[in-house]
């Protein structure tokens, strides 16, 4: 079907005097607003343009709308598909517009279509140096070895493999189809050293976790750049060493802003929002300037401990630098403003914001929801589904905790049947929680038992968990203690089980149970986990645990 498509080399016809008109004087207006655009209904509102005007027949012009396609902001397979369609009628391309959408559908879902472009233009067009780097990108994403040899074989044929770009892209792709020792040998014939080659296969070691054979080649490698160290950082961070992480980042003579970011991220991925706040501070200091994926980070942090002197500092921050709010940035924006309880300034920032993606719409519903504006939620999800935005599996966690909330039954209902007959979102172990705790509040507690048990009894310990205080808060006491046995038979090392069934047993005025329940717990040396608090004083966080005392 795709061969059939891309074939078609005919268009409805012009007139050769309109045709060559177009083709000698393209209109620099509609190019710039091309280069200008940022969304793909711009784009059709230029492709409509060139059509009428017989532009599109001009190979630059049409050639420059077909790149903006694959360049915009949002990759989607919408985007994609509308860039494949721009391809297919343009009459006669040449190789950088090959090479265009080649490159779009290499690294994307559906890495496959870039190798039919590529058998189609072989027919055609000579490909070049940068068509072989995007075809074996193509290979290394689909992770098919087989036919990345068969593209090196054709590398070879043409006289390309001695070019460095093609070389080390091919280095990449062996490593990513897990073919090292492959991938060493070309590294080991290279005649001169190349930094970039070696950073092809330190990535995909550190991509993957394989964090020894990372460190080892890292220590052999003749040559490092600021890559080479940003690729052990990140080793290190993707299999939760943080503090060996930070190790390799104190030990870097120059930083980049990736530097920086990967170890913000490993702090923050590991709830040390502390350490992210003092490296942020660092950074600064450093001269070095931040960008989006930092302060996502940062404020990730702020939200984290609560600090909201510190998020409005990073707010500030970001309005005095002229940084875009959009999407992620106006996302974090949102939640830590929630988070640290300031929801009027959260709102203030979502209203802003021009450009929502569904994690801004989500931050703000789970905002209202957990400050208590039930109608505001539900108002909130009600202009998303108008905007026409395709709610996700967070938008619905959200949703049904505030029905469960406001004891919105029948709401509640509606928006598990609409989650999974509508949107075909299979529901998990957090939305069964928030419709057992629904049901629980309404005593209703079979329809909630039936819902819990089509779960695995492992993977819902905390959803029976919800279902026994719901019990008790029933007085159904059977279905209580036949629950609170099974916790603890699931996990006899969890304090929640015996402090659960001892509450249980002294609901039922069992007293000798309960202390056989408690003597128990003292002796397999299993303690109740202390509760914990933090408040913000003068821009600082302070944490305190249950029992602590006060300290003066």
């Amino acid at each position: 079907m795709v061969l059939l498509i891309l074939n078609t080399t005919h268009a409805t016809r012009r007139s050769k005097i309109h045709t060559s008109m177009a083709a000698t004087s393209p209109t620099p207006s509609i190019l710039s607003f091309i280069e200008t655009a940022n969304s793909i209904s711009q784009l059709h509102q230029a492709h409509a343009f060139m059509l009428k005007t017989g532009l599109f027949h001009n190979p630059f012009s049409a050639s420059r709308l077909l790149t903006k396609a694959t360049l915009l902001p949002i990759s989607s397979p919408e985007v994609l598909s509308y860039a494949l369609s721009v391809f297919t009628h343009i009459q006669q391309p040449n190789s950088y517009i090959y090479n265009t959408i080649i490159r779009a559908y290499s690294t994307s879902p559906f890495p496959q279509l870039a190798l039919i472009i590529f058998l189609n233009m072989l027919n055609k067009v000579s490909p070049d140096k940068y068509t072989f780097t995007f075809v074996v990108k193509a290979c290394a994403t689909m992770e098919n070895a087989k036919q990345g040899e068969q593209v090196h074989g054709l590398v070879t044929k043409i006289g390309l493999e001695e070019d460095v770009y093609v070389y080390n892209t091919l280095v990449h792709m062996y490593a990513k189809c897990g073919c090292f020792g492959v991938s060493r040998g070309m590294i080991d014939r290279l005649v001169e050293d190349d930094v970039i080659a070696w950073n092809a296969l330190l990535s995909v070691y550190a991509e993957r976790g394989l964090i020894e054979y990372a460190r080892e080649l890292f220590d052999e490698m003749p040559v490092k750049n600021v890559e080479s160290w940003n690729f052990m950082v990140s080793g290190y961070v993707n299999v939760g060493l943080v503090d060996e992480a930070r190790k390799v980042f104190d030990e870097m003579l120059v930083k980049d802003v990736v530097s920086w970011n990967v170890m913000v991220t490993g702090y923050t991925k590991a709830d040390r929002f502390n350490e992210v706040l003092a490296l942020f501070e660092d950074m600064l200091r450093a001269k070095v300037k931040p960008d989006d994926c930092t302060l996502v980070n940062v404020l990730a942090a702020c939200a984290g401990v609560g600090s909201l002197s510190q998020g409005k500092w990073v707010h500030a921050f970001i309005e005095r630098n002229g940084i875009e709010v959009h999407n992620f940035l106006a996302t974090a924006l949102v939640d830590m403003y929630c988070k640290c309880g300031c929801i009027e300034k959260g709102l203030e920032v979502f209203s802003g914001t021009l450009r929502k993606d569904i994690s801004t719409w989500n931050a703000m519903i789970a905002g209202f929801s957990n400050h208590g504006y039930l109608d505001d939620a539900l108002k909130t999800f009600n202009e998303l589904i108008v905007d026409g935005i395709k709610p996700n599996e967070v938008t619905f966690v959200s949703i049904l905790s505030t029905c469960s909330q406001g004891g919105l039954l029948s709401e509640g209902r509606r928006m598990f049947d609409l989650m999974i007959n509508e949107y075909r979102i299979q529901p998990t172990l957090v939305h069964y929680g928030c419709m057992v705790d629904l049901l629980g509040r309404f005593g209703l507690l079979e329809e909630a038992e039936e819902l819990v048990s089509k779960l695995p009894v492992k993977e819902a310990s905390a959803i029976w968990e919800s279902l026994l205080n719901a019990s008790r808060s029933h007085n159904d006491v059977e279905l209580a203690e036949r629950i609170a046995t099974k916790l603890l038979e699931l996990d006899p090392r969890d304090s929640a089980g015996y402090v659960q069934l001892s509450n249980v047993l002294a609901s039922m005025g069992r007293w000798g149970d309960v202390r056989e329940v408690r003597r128990k717990m003292r002796n397999e040396g299993i303690t109740k986990e202390p509760g914990c608090s933090m408040i913000e004083i003068d821009g600082v966080v302070h944490e305190f645990l249950a029992g602590e005392g006060i300290i003066l």
